[in-house]
């Protein structure tokens, strides 16, 4: 085989081999996505069924909470998720470097609402988790609440590693965007939440 079949046989083998992992990548694509979806929707049955919780048990009564406090972990939350899809945006048009920025603001916001609810909120309550219904109903909610933003702050940790060591791509980047949608999730459930314990009903005495 002369010099030049050789070079046209090993160019039409790496095409191939292209087109195969482009595929590959693609399929594993939507079967993450699909997963993921899958995932969040199950989840929400959880989150459903403690919002529904919340209201059999205390009806059009609500906990006694610190409602200047409550607005600003609620805001701050809000605000996360603007940076966290300006990283998954980034990222897509191939700005490494405003990824990397973005992620790290999402997750020290993160960090922030967790210090606001378990850090101060919890200690201030007027009362503990086995204090009655508002008790149990405000320790629930918001604790399996914190626990998945505590999840999502590992998984941003995890973003900012790999992006610092470039391993995304505009091309390849679904762990931003599997990182995204969950977070994007976490903080729907938390505007369900937030009125259901600060806002609505009157104050349980």
């Amino acid at each position: 085989m002369s010099a030049a079949n050789s070079l046209q046989v090993n160019e039409a083998m790496a095409a191939v081999a292209d087109s195969r992992q482009g595929t590959t990548y693609g399929y594993k694509l939507d079967t993450n996505r699909l997963g993921l979806w899958l995932f969040l929707v199950s989840d929400s049955f959880l989150f459903g069924g403690l919002y529904v919780t919340r209201w059999y048990l205390l009806g059009g009564h609500r906990p006694d909470l610190n409602q200047m406090l409550g607005l600003i972990v609620t805001s701050v939350l809000l605000v996360s998720s603007f940076f966290m899809n300006r990283a998954e945006t980034s990222i897509a048009h191939g700005d490494r470097r405003g990824m990397l920025i973005n992620t790290a603001i999402t997750l020290l916001l993160g960090v922030a609402f967790l210090v606001g609810v378990v850090g101060v909120e919890w200690r201030t309550a007027p009362f503990g988790p086995a204090d009655g219904a508002q008790g149990s109903v405000f320790y629930m909610l918001t604790g399996m609440h914190a626990f998945h933003v505590f999840s999502g702050v590992l998984f941003l940790l995890v973003i900012l590693r790999n992006g610092a060591r470039g391993l995304y791509s505009a091309d390849k980047h679904w762990a931003v965007e599997a990182c995204a949608n969950y977070w994007h999730f976490v903080d729907v459930v938390w505007i369900f939440y937030y009125p259901a314990l600060y806002l609505i009903g009157t104050v349980v005495k």
